[in-house]
């Protein structure tokens, strides 16, 4: 808790609220350079006040007794000051006024901070991402129930152990619809989206210090998979009789070949198609996730996709580029995709965008920084995190490096190492 707050009260006249030609006379109260006003109920001749000194002017009885009164007013507000950092209660202006008025500002809990933050993102946020603050939520009312005992906390008693314990409760706790624990970077995600919650709250002065300050988040890192070039290959060369496989497959491969997102192919119209200066057809559109414009060439395999669906019913109902599925069903028909190829990966639509970025670009030739151009990345850091360089690369890469440096007589003849 804070003890080093600047403390403040000045007694100010209103012009602008004069009663029969007397002024209201108030106590404006600053701490931390914010302020607030408190009416005293009393009022003064302009002629008797004097705005430098914030006292009356005079020598008369009733003049010497406003001013001990407002003396008294400045000992009273001052105590209450002393009282809140006593108790290490939340020192505000508006907490020492509530508390000079005879009422204690009322302290905001941690569900009640959930439910303030969610109304107000509910215009800003994706429904989707809306969702996952209602689960982070969830666990969070799970985990009070669970240790403390209770539905609910207030802001002041959130700290390090609470966000520690809550984290050891995660990595026990199985959720109703799961048949497992959540992993660590799911856990790591949750307490985030809580520590957003926690800095409204901070933000609207609810709460005068981060609970967060000592909280280390650990991520465990992790490779993004991607597909192969067999592995892509084989996919694409396999044909489906069963129709929804077909179309789930035809999806999956266009975005192998855009980098675009499910949602953003999903969002895809004819209009998103324009001749480009190599007079081929490029694809431009928006992320759906950054709003950062995206232009990309459509390669033989995508264009060759477009075309083959152009005439579909689906297509020609909806407006829509491609007979897109549903993200849910169109992961799951992607696992029986997998079985039937002989792939071992998790394959997702996702997936799709990581195989764009290294076997179709990068692994290729395609500079990294056209690649992250076209991902719609804002930092190019993004994608070197995004865009794996795969294995072969890697081989050519040192191939050359080997070639150079024989060329230079640099290279060191290395001789077997027997173990």
């Amino acid at each position: 808790m804070r003890t080093n707050n600047t403390f403040g009260v000045q007694f100010i006249s209103r012009t602008n609220k004069a009663k029969n030609g007397l002024l209201p006379i108030y106590a404006r109260i600053s701490v931390d350079g914010r302020r607030v006003e408190v009416s005293l109920k009393r009022f003064i001749h302009p002629d008797n006040w004097s705005d430098a000194k914030g006292s009356a002017k005079g020598k008369s009885e009733e003049i010497r007794c406003l001013n001990t009164y407002l003396e008294q007013i400045r000992s009273r507000l001052t105590e209450c000051y002393q009282e809140l950092t006593v108790k290490k209660k939340l020192v505000t202006a508006e907490a020492v006024k509530n508390l000079f008025c005879g009422f204690e500002e009322k302290e905001h809990s941690l569900m009640s901070v959930f439910e303030y933050h969610n109304t107000q993102m509910k215009t800003t946020l994706e429904w989707g991402t809306q969702k996952n603050y209602f689960t982070t939520r969830r666990y969070v009312e799970e985990y009070l129930k669970a240790r403390l005992k209770t539905t609910d906390i207030y802001l002041s008693q959130l700290n390090y152990r609470f966000l520690t314990e809550f984290e050891q409760f995660m990595k026990a706790y199985v959720p109703k619809d799961q048949k497992k624990p959540c992993g660590q970077n799911t856990i790591m995600k949750h307490i985030e989206r809580l520590r957003k919650v926690v800095n409204m709250a901070i933000k609207n002065d609810w709460l005068d210090r981060d609970p967060f300050q000592k909280f280390q988040p650990s991520f465990i890192k992790s490779n993004r998979e991607f597909l192969t070039a067999d592995e892509l290959a084989a996919i694409e060369q396999k044909e489906f009789k069963i129709l929804r496989l077909q179309h789930a497959k035809d999806m999956f491969v266009f975005s192998c070949y855009t980098g675009l997102a499910y949602i953003d192919v999903y969002e895809l119209t004819p209009k998103n198609l324009s001749l480009g200066i190599d007079g081929g057809y490029w694809i431009n559109t928006c992320r759906h996730k950054t709003d950062i414009p995206v232009r990309v060439p459509l390669l033989p395999p995508a264009m060759a996709i477009i075309e083959k669906y152009k005439n579909n019913p689906r297509v020609l109902e909806s407006g829509r580029l491609l007979p897109v599925y549903a993200n849910q069903l169109l992961n799951n028909y992607l696992k029986e995709i997998a079985d039937f190829c002989g792939i071992e990966k998790p394959l997702s639509f996702h997936i799709a965008r990581h195989t764009f970025a290294t076997t179709v670009t990068l692994t290729n030739g395609v500079p990294i920084e056209t690649v992250s151009k076209l991902l719609g990345h804002t930092s190019i850091k993004t994608t070197q995190i995004y865009a794996k360089v795969i294995e072969k690369k890697v081989s050519e890469d040192i191939r050359l490096l080997k070639s150079k440096l024989e060329d230079k007589g640099l290279l060191i003849k290395m001789k077997k190492l027997d173990y």
